[in-house]
This record gives structure tokens, C-alpha cells and sequence, in this order.
């Protein structure tokens, strides 16, 4: 078994140990990259989030010559999800290494990554690049790459415009170049409390919320059955589903408010602003059979993400790059979302491979396998030799 570095296993001990749950803040986090990077004289851009606490982060190892602009851009999320509930062996936010695994909340989502990133910072400062590298550290990927948006469009105003993205999600190190869309909408149903004794003289939200969710799960099936297909997929065709439904306040009173959070997935070349489209269609249906009892009945739909899905080219320059390093490029498309759809939509061709599998994410006992982080310390080494200068002195083709 081939290990990693001491140093990248004491960064993924450091990392793992600050609790960053979305619903915690990431500053702390990210005060410590920028601090490390400042120890190497590399300076920080942090772009605080709309709410204190969280915040997204920007640096730039500049080419020999100076430049800036151009180049790769490592980037990962700085945030886990919750360990709530979840039977773990060992203390989540503490490392635990047995047999080879390396255990703990966000080892491999997304953690690994970012230690085998931030280890690499001195070579990476003592190289000369003929190409910069840029690292983007992100906030609330987890609840719907909220932070990722905001990332990207501080990148392209700094100007960096990096030809190309490698995006550290977990992929067993092989280069993923699709994925799916990700949609969460909120459906607020909002009708009239009575007494339930005198039901017909309120408007009872969960009847109307379980109509939509009925008529959603008939649009799930209708993409199973007759929607577009794509074959590179696991689940071939776009999902949609109501997974959180919260209304009423007790037995005796007819609910005024539910509230439901739909996901909806798609393939490439199924619109997801046409599935929105059809949310609302049937949100409107159940209004106006509401306010035949209730001119305040309502029924209101709010995007709350909506994260574009990724299709990069075999032949693109994030591709191409994967190759030249080493990374074996897989044709699959995977299910689940990432950053990499939102780099993808800003111009920057992008990729996604990282250390670990998803199927230990999110999980209790989540854990990375140490041969995984080393793997990902090889693909940044054999990106800063693919990107350095030759010896001066020497030719390019010697």
C-alpha cells in the first residue's frame, strides 16, 4: 500500500477537527488556510457569504513570469454534513486510522482533498510555473452549492479565468466529466385554520400538499416512462421527488400551512427551468381549487437552488489535462451534483476527481483509504511538474 505524506494526514487531522456543519460557520476554517497560505507568502482573497460567519476563499500561486490569469484552479467545499443521530465507532471530528482508512466526518466529502491541496502549498510556491494555479475553497456546497455560485463569479471578476477546473469531490481519483442537475424548490401551501369540527369552513393546506405531492410523484413516473433518456447515467432519466413535508399543528384543527421540499435531478437536454415550469403549473392548479373556498388560500413556489449539471467534453481542455497528469478519464456520469456544473456554466472547463468514494459520504464512519490520499498527492505533483518550466538554460525539448 502506497501512504501519503505525514503532512497530508496532520492537514486532514486539522481539518477534520474544526466542526464545519453547514449550519456552522466556516470562518474558522478558512482563517486557518489563509493564515497557512500567508506562512508561504501567498496571499488570500475571502469573500464573506450574505451572513456572518461563512465565507468563500480565492488564492493565487502566480506563473514565474508574474501571470496570473490562465492556468488550473483546485477547488473544494469547505463544509460536512451533520453527524446527527449517526452511530460512529469513533469520535467524527477527530481522525481515527485502522487498517488503513482514515475515519472521520469528511474525510473523504471533501476534506481529503483539500489536505492533499493545502500540503502541496510549498511545492507549489517553489515551483516555476509556467501556468498559475489557483485554489477555491467554498461554503454550503452541502445545502445546494449555495457558496459555489458566488466562488465562481468572484473568480472570473478577479480576472483569473483559469482554462480549466479540477473539482476534489470523491471519484476513486478518476476524472468524472457529467453529472446531473440539482433543484430544490420550496412549495409553500397555505389555506385557512377552523376548528375541525367545522372543516368545510377552512381550507385544509396538507390535503392540497398531499394533492402536489401526488401529482410530482406522477411526473417522477412520467419521466421513468416517457422522458428523455441517457444511457452514461445509473438512473438513466431525470428524478423528481417531495422529500419534506411540514404542516399542521394539531388533530383537532384544520391545517393552515405545510410546507414541502421537492428535488429534481436532470439529464442533459431535459431544461430544468421546464421541470420548475411544471412545479408551478401544478402549484397554480391547486391554488385556484383552494380559493374557490378562500380568496387568502395561496400556494407559492421559491427555487431555492439550482445548480446547473456538468457535460464536459472528452476532448475539452479539463480532460485533456487530466490525461496528460496521469488521472484516467471515466465516461460514466455519476448521480450526484457538484461545484463543477456551476464552473462548467461560467466558462471554465472542468472536471471532477478527488480522493475517496461517495459511497462513503454522508454516512456514520465516514472514511477515506489512505492509499486514496496519496493517489490524489500524486495527481498534484504530476500536475506541478506538467506545469512547470524547464531548468533554465534548457530547452523545452531536451
Amino acid at each position: 500500500m502506497t501512504l501519503p505524506r505525514e503532512r497530508t494526514v496532520d492537514w486532514v487531522k486539522r481539518l477534520v477537527r474544526i466542526d464545519t456543519t453547514s449550519r456552522e460557520p466556516n470562518t474558522p476554517l478558512i482563517d486557518v488556510v489563509a493564515h497557512e497560505l500567508n506562512r508561504h507568502g501567498v496571499t488570500s482573497t475571502v469573500l464573506p457569504a450574505p451572513r456572518t460567519g461563512w465565507a468563500n476563499l480565492m488564492a493565487t500561486i502566480p506563473a514565474a513570469d508574474g501571470t496570473t490569469s490562465g492556468g488550473v484552479v483546485l477547488s473544494g467545499h469547505t463544509d460536512v454534513v451533520p453527524v446527527d443521530g449517526q452511530d460512529w465507532d469513533s469520535d467524527p471530528f477527530e481522525v481515527d486510522i485502522r487498517d488503513g482508512l482514515l475515519y472521520g466526518r469528511g474525510s473523504t466529502d471533501m476534506k481529503g482533498f483539500l489536505a492533499c491541496v493545502l500540503a502541496a502549498v510549498p511545492e507549489m510556491v517553489a515551483a516555476r510555473l509556467r501556468e498559475p494555479v489557483h485554489l477555491a475553497f467554498s461554503y454550503d456546497e452541502e445545502v445546494g452549492c449555495v457558496g459555489g455560485a458566488d466562488l465562481v463569479r468572484g473568480l472570473m471578476a478577479s480576472g483569473a479565468q483559469p482554462r480549466a477546473a479540477i473539482i476534489g469531490e470523491p471519484t476513486s481519483m478518476r476524472a468524472v466529466l457529467a453529472h446531473k442537475s440539482v433543484n430544490i424548490v420550496e412549495i409553500e401551501v397555505v389555506g385557512l385554520a377552523c376548528h375541525s369540527s367545522l372543516a368545510p369552513h377552512g381550507v385544509n393546506a396538507l390535503t392540497h400538499a398531499a394533492r402536489i405531492i401526488g401529482q410530482i410523484a406522477d411526473l417522477a413516473e412520467t419521466y421513468a416512462t416517457a422522458g428523455p433518456r441517457d444511457l452514461d447515467h445509473e438512473v438513466p432519466f431525470s428524478t423528481i421527488g417531495v422529500n419534506v413535508a411540514h404542516g399542521g399543528i394539531a388533530a383537532n384543527t384544520v391545517a393552515d400551512r405545510c410546507v414541502l421540499l421537492a428535488d429534481f435531478r436532470t439529464i442533459e437536454g431535459h431544461d430544468p427551468h421546464e421541470v420548475l415550469n411544471q412545479i408551478k403549473a401544478i402549484a397554480a392548479q391547486q391554488e385556484e381549487l383552494m380559493q374557490r373556498q378562500s380568496s387568502a388560500a395561496r400556494v407559492r413556489v421559491r427555487p431555492l437552488s439550482m445548480v446547473p449539471g456538468l457535460s464536459s467534453s472528452a476532448s475539452g481542455a479539463a480532460a485533456g489535462l487530466a490525461r496528460d497528469i496521469g488521472v484516467v478519464v471515466d465516461q460514466a456520469k455519476v448521480p450526484y451534483g457538484t461545484e463543477a456544473g456551476q464552473f462548467a456554466a461560467a466558462g471554465i472547463d472542468a472536471i471532477v476527481c478527488g480522493p475517496g468514494d461517495i459511497a462513503q459520504a454522508h454516512g456514520p464512519n465516514e472514511y477515506v483509504p489512505l492509499e486514496q490520499l496519496a493517489a490524489c498527492e500524486q495527481m498534484i505533483t504530476s500536475l506541478l511538474a506538467h506545469l512547470t518550466l524547464p531548468p533554465e538554460g534548457t530547452s523545452a525539448s531536451a
